[in-house]
């Protein structure tokens, strides 16, 4: 199996700016998801960033960088330009690894570009866990996937589909049984040809409603393939109060000395 891993890591984080850089026992939190992500079987992890201080970082814990402009709109983009920069060939697959998911499952990376690798009709892969409980079913912030029965994607919404319509007009604070929902994780393995395309195709309305990018590429008629049902992963950082509890986090990992 052969796939690039990028981690895009901008400095402008609009509710953590400088997040990427936060330091979680000794190491910036980026560097501790590329470490993840070299657990992985990919040829090669890059993190593709806009702002030296974040360059600076990775190459000092011996990490490769690729420096890329300010102006892109999503990560996607920012890989788009490291595509284009190396040279990668169209059928060459990549992986999108968040660079404020210091805790990525190295597994679930693999099992995503396999994904794409098993279906080679299809543009993208990605991930999604089984929804338990109603509170998150009815969060906003959980994007919600609904998949045909060979697993491609149908719908990303961050409203609750599928949508229980007798259960729901009883109560909706439980779930029904074997309610089939499932959460989307934001994991995904392109093709670099699909990259290419996917830079020149224009903005969707369901994309810009939701603020869901994927729903670009399904406008245009592009496959995403999910993998379903994986064990639910650790939370990534968003906020001051993430932080505070990954740094809770690897500090006992420290004091066990697991790290």
């Amino acid at each position: 199996m052969s796939f690039y891993v990028v981690v895009p890591a901008r400095y402008a984080s609009s509710r953590l700016p400088g997040k990427v850089l936060a330091d979680l026992c000794g190491k910036p939190m980026v560097v501790r998801v590329v470490r993840r992500a070299k657990g992985s079987l990919a040829r090669e992890v890059i993190v593709a960033t806009d702002h030296m201080m974040i360059a600076d970082a990775v190459k000092k814990f011996g990490h490769t960088t690729v420096m890329t402009r300010n102006d892109h709109a999503s990560g996607t983009d920012r890989i788009v330009e490291v595509a284009e920069k190396l040279k990668w060939a169209d059928d060459e697959i990549v992986v999108n690894v968040q660079g404020d998911e210091p805790m990525i499952d190295p597994k679930l990376i693999d099992r995503v570009a396999a994904a794409l690798i098993e279906h080679p009709e299809a543009d993208i892969a990605t991930a999604s866990h089984a929804i338990r409980d109603a509170e998150e079913l009815f969060n906003p912030s959980a994007v919600k996937v609904v998949t045909d029965a060979e697993g491609r994607a149908m719908l990303f919404s961050r409203a609750p589909i599928p949508y229980a319509r007798d259960a729901f007009a009883q109560s909706k604070d439980v779930l029904p049984e074997n309610y089939p929902a499932q959460r989307h994780i934001g994991l995904y393995a392109y093709r670099v040809g699909f990259l290419k395309r996917y830079a020149s195709l224009a903005p969707s309305p369901l994309e810009q409603v939701e603020q869901l990018e994927q729903l670009r590429a399904m406008w245009h008629g592009c496959e995403i393939r999910v993998v379903k049902d994986v064990a639910p992963p650790a939370s990534g950082v968003d906020t001051p109060e993430d932080l505070d509890r990954m740094r809770r986090y690897f500090n006992s990992q420290m004091v066990r000395g697991l790290l």
